[in-house]
């Protein structure tokens, strides 16, 4: 006997994105959230185009877009002190052609709240799940941190990319150069998003526009953060005020090293996904660089994914093991071109930049023909706002 079809552990973008697909076609699902709620300093943000699609495809689009959010339809940089445009997302052909920057607790929330209209739903907060229940080497349900014992016909791990549910299976680690401080910088709300980074000698600075404060990202060689920390704080704000003039109330938004959050970035990827009972997808099958912020994006292009070609046979009463490779099948390719393309930035732009010391001559000039030709700026947002290989909602709904 099973208490589910379909047990969720993580409720992050794609484990709540696929407990909303895979309950909207009928099946018992439960997803398990270790935390009490949402509320948690998220630094991934972005919900990008491709993204946006999917809910536009749910009917949820309009609904969606009444959360918080602010909208980035260009971005640019400053490169050796000179201001340039480098992607312009408006002529997508797609119904949000922007990215949406909005809270990932109001996103999750807003995901919850659209699964919760289908009885067969269920979200279970401050419920973590601590390890996976076997038997004859098939993943038969999973047992929480308070003991609950919950069985299901399919148990997805979605719960990062330290899950402990991806334990055993092949991975491949890529690697990274650099590290990451993020933390926030008060200024004054415009009606055009801002949002742009800034490249010169030793210098990777990201400024996110969200409204009325600027979400940084300070990016640095790898393993350096107790270093900069051992400058001290009034030297690193130095370090940011010298940005520009974006960051001149630097001060006012980092009072000490507590409002400073490090993100260590890694890249790997599992080369399989599943065994017997178990899909690992999202974060916990690949971990992505924050280049790009296309991380969410990936994590449910995975879970629309895995509803298209699990949901209606498992309504159906099949089995869904012998399915469980296809969704390896059909997104690793997205996985892997955008890590290699991840990659090649982190070799050839960001490990030089950081490792810098000579003064920039002027910007490369690859940035300047985006700059000069506004038909280019078309190709880098494809990349960014759709990825590649978007998924498109295939999976039923049942009546309700």
């Amino acid at each position: 006997m099973t208490d589910v079809d379909v047990c969720i552990i993580g409720g992050g973008p794609a484990g709540m994105v696929a407990g909303l697909l895979f309950a909207r076609a009928g099946l018992r699902t439960t997803v398990l959230e270790k935390h009490k709620d949402f509320l948690r300093d998220f630094r991934g943000d972005t919900v990008h185009p491709s993204t946006l699609r999917i809910f536009s495809e749910l009917g949820l689009l309009d609904e969606l877009l009444q959360r918080p959010h602010q909208k980035v339809e260009r971005l640019g940089a400053r490169i050796a002190g000179r201001d340039m445009q480098i992607v312009d997302l408006t002529h997508l052909n797609v119904p949000a052609p922007y990215i949406a920057l909005m809270p990932q607790w109001d996103f999750l929330d807003f995901v919850a709240d659209a699964a919760r209209r289908y009885p067969t739903f269920d979200l279970r907060q401050s419920c973590e799940g601590a390890e996976l229940i076997e038997d004859g080497g098939r993943v038969i349900g999973v047992r929480t941190a308070d003991g609950q014992e919950i069985r299901a016909r399919l148990t997805i791990a979605a719960d990062g990319r330290d899950s402990r549910q991806r334990d055993g299976l092949p991975a491949t680690q890529i690697g990274a150069p650099m590290d990451v401080f993020w933390f926030r910088i008060p200024k004054v709300a415009q009606p055009e998003n801002d949002t742009m980074g800034v490249f010169d000698t030793g210098i990777l600075f990201v400024l996110i526009d969200r409204g009325d404060y600027y979400q940084c990202a300070f990016v640095f060689p790898k393993g350096g953060a107790e270093k900069i920390r051992a400058e001290g704080l009034d030297a690193f704000r130095d370090r940011v005020r010298a940005i520009g003039p974006e960051t001149a109330t630097v001060d006012q938004g980092v009072t000490s090293w507590d409002d400073v959050k490090l993100l260590t970035v890694t890249v790997d990827r599992l080369e399989k996904w599943d065994r017997p009972g178990l899909l690992v997808i999202g974060d916990a099958a690949h971990a992505m660089s924050p280049i790009g912020g296309v991380g969410i994006n990936l994590a449910v292009q995975d879970a629309v994914a895995a509803a298209n070609i699990l949901a209606a046979p498992m309504a159906a009463g099949d089995d869904p093991d012998p399915l469980l490779h296809k969704i390896h099948d059909r997104r690793i390719r997205a996985v892997k071109l955008t890590q290699g393309m991840q990659k090649m930035v982190q070799d050839t732009i960001i490990a030089p930049l950081l490792a810098s010391t000579e003064p920039m001559e002027g910007p490369p000039l690859p940035a300047k023909l985006l700059d000069r030709i506004p038909l280019l700026r078309r190709i880098p947002a494809q990349v960014i706002g759709m990825g590649f290989r978007p998924e498109h909602v295939r999976s039923p709904e049942a009546k309700r």
